[in-house]
């Protein structure tokens, strides 16, 4: 019995290790300025080392590979994003934007892939709704860190969290998304800034530092 879960867990493992290569290929394919549609299986397969055959094994076809690439990107933004507390150790504004400031340098790894999903999107419903439910869990979190605030009475008890978390997740995707598309990343550090100045006091309410000068 041992001896089968063994061999099942190796080949788990195999299994894991070879798809998490295809992933990163194809990713490394969009580097080098392919557009996503011009892609093709064939292609795809050729720069991973398999055949056809072996990339339908693990693959049902070029959406399912965007959709795991796009999963695997917002697990890890989501991680980011989901660490920051307002009164944890490094909560506050200046924990807000260092969060966005990891967040921008996550999604400019990866700006050829993030290319690649607003592209396909824009014409499949399927990769659309996948990210469009993707971003439901980061309203979802900033619900109940809304909701938390509230009820410790350090955000007004009157402001809709479920309204105000849709636009903290979709106003600041959308920021974040031009920044990646449009910016060299020299000036990250400042639109992070902004964002979290605006959030912080703006949805969260959180009274201005007197200026002694």
């Amino acid at each position: 019995m041992a001896s089968t879960t063994r061999r099942r867990s190796t080949a788990a493992d195999r299994r894991a290790a070879l798809e998490k290569r295809i992933l990163s290929v194809i990713e490394e394919l969009l580097r080098s300025g392919v557009t996503y549609t011009e892609l093709s299986v064939e292609q795809m397969a050729h720069a991973a080392g398999i055949s056809r055959s072996t990339f339908y094994l693990y693959f049902r076809d070029k959406v399912d590979v965007l959709l795991r690439l796009s999963g695997s990107l917002k697990t890890e933004s989501f991680a980011i994003a989901a660490a920051w507390r307002p009164c944890a150790p490094d909560g506050g504004v200046d924990g807000l934007a260092r969060t966005y400031e990891r967040i921008l340098r996550h999604y400019r790894e990866h700006a050829a892939l993030l290319s690649a999903i607003n592209e396909v999107a824009a014409y499949d419903p399927m990769v659309r709704e996948a990210w469009t439910a993707d971003q439901e869990r980061f309203i979802d979190n900033l619900v109940k860190v809304i909701e938390e605030e509230q009820r410790d009475s350090r955000t007004p008890a009157d402001i809709d969290a479920r309204l105000a978390a849709k636009a903290i997740v979709q106003g600041g995707g959308q920021v974040i998304a031009q920044q990646v598309a449009n910016s060299d990343g020299a000036d990250d550090a400042l639109v992070a800034r902004e964002l979290a100045l605006g959030y912080w006091y703006g949805v969260y309410r959180r009274p201005a530092v007197p200026n002694d000068g």
